[in-house]
Formats: C-alpha cells, sequence, structure tokens
C-alpha cells in the first residue's frame, strides 16, 4: 500500500470548523491524512510528514512586542499549541504551510513583526471580508509560490485584518495585493516553507490554489 502522507491541522478549538473540514477534504482527495490539532484536539509527533498552520484569531501581540489591540481577540493557549509545532517543524525539516494567521505566526517564531490593523491603510483594496476569489495577488515570478500555482497573479478571498509587516529571518516576502500589503512569503534555505494570507482551502476548486496543498504532501 502507497504511503499516505500524516498531515498535522492545526486551528481553533471549536467543534464547527469550517476551515479544518475544507481542509481534511482537500487532503483526503490528494490522498493524505489529516490529523487535526488544537487545545482540544492533541496529538504527537510521531509520523507526522508535514504542517498546516490554520488561520483565526489574531496573534498576541506579546509575541512580537507590541501592547495589545482595544478590541484584539487572543488565544494564548492556541498560540503556544501553534508555536511548538512551527518550532518542531523547522527543527525536523518537515514541509510547512501558514495559512492567513499561520502565515503570520510563522514569521512571528522566525523574528518577524505584523502591522495588527490595516483597516485604516487600505486604498485599494477592501475592508469587506469575503470567501469568493474577488482580490488580487501579484506573485514574484522567479518565486517557488509562483511555480507551484503555475501564475504570477492569483484571484485569492481576503478575510484578515493584520499583515505581515517584516519578515522572519530566512523568509522571503513574494506576494503583494493592490495596496502593497504583504500576502505571500516563502522560505529561503533548504527549509520547505510557504505562507499565504488568504485561505486557498475555501477556493479547492481553484486549480491554482489546490496546487498549494499538493506541493506540501509531495516534499
Amino acid at each position: 500500500m502507497a504511503h499516505r502522507p500524516r498531515v498535522v491541522v492545526t486551528g481553533t478549538a471549536r467543534r464547527w470548523s469550517p476551515s479544518w473540514w475544507c481542509t481534511w477534504l482537500i487532503l483526503k482527495c490528494l490522498g493524505a491524512k489529516p490529523v487535526r490539532a488544537s487545545v482540544r484536539h492533541r496529538c504527537d509527533h510521531e509520523g507526522i510528514d508535514a504542517v498546516i498552520i490554520g488561520g483565526g484569531d489574531d496573534i498576541s501581540p506579546s509575541e512580537y512586542n507590541q501592547p495589545p489591540e482595544r478590541d484584539g481577540e487572543y488565544d494564548p493557549d492556541r498560540d503556544e499549541l501553534e508555536i511548538a509545532w512551527i518550532r518542531w517543524a523547522l527543527e525536523e525539516k518537515k514541509p510547512l504551510l501558514g495559512i492567513c494567521r499561520g502565515s503570520q505566526l510563522i514569521n512571528v517564531v522566525l523574528g518577524g513583526e505584523l502591522n495588527q490593523n490595516i483597516r485604516e491603510l487600505r486604498q485599494l483594496t477592501y475592508n469587506r471580508p469575503g470567501l469568493l476569489p474577488t482580490k488580487q495577488v501579484f506573485i514574484e515570478p522567479r518565486s517557488q509560490l509562483a511555480k507551484i500555482c503555475k501564475k504570477q497573479k492569483l484571484r485569492v478571498n481576503s478575510l484578515h485584518s493584520q499583515i505581515v509587516k517584516q519578515t522572519g529571518v530566512g523568509m522571503l516576502a513574494v506576494g503583494w495585493d493592490l495596496d502593497g500589503f504583504l500576502q505571500a512569503s516563502e522560505g529561503q534555505t533548504e527549509q520547505t516553507i510557504i505562507g499565504v494570507q488568504w485561505h486557498p482551502e475555501y477556493l479547492f476548486y481553484v486549480p491554482s490554489q489546490l496546487r498549494i496543498f499538493r506541493w506540501l504532501i509531495k516534499q
């Protein structure tokens, strides 16, 4: 029997999590075995082949030396769990995909910094969140992400109000929206890392987005 890659998918501990179930479906269809990890869904590292750090609540600003937003919603327990998974993946050189919050947290763990609120800074992009691919992202032509997606211009969704302001050590900015906000980054070294600010799990019907998950499990 062919090996089915076991992929840890971190996320919210809530019982109903559309992101988890969409990611579960994609990975199953691609022949992988998804394993849920949250503060309520514990799993160990044994036999894990790749890691996905999912989207959700904002990261505690204390993780990157900033004061909290007045209306911020944070989950320190989740931060701790996901930071541990990121560090494990880095140490073990496991393929690592960060989605939205996950992309931000990977960069934070590597010493990066976030902009906590870009709502008033947007000029050419909408503040209204949406699951449909109505937003444009421009990908560095020579990047790994451009090769994976086979495109240099993507249509993506948008659910975020925070972005990576400064990439972490070893991470390279490779995607931007019309306002110039960072939308994608990837590892520069032998470490296999991609972070995207959008939610490809909700775009499973778009071939370029499905290729991101296929890349992860074929490393």
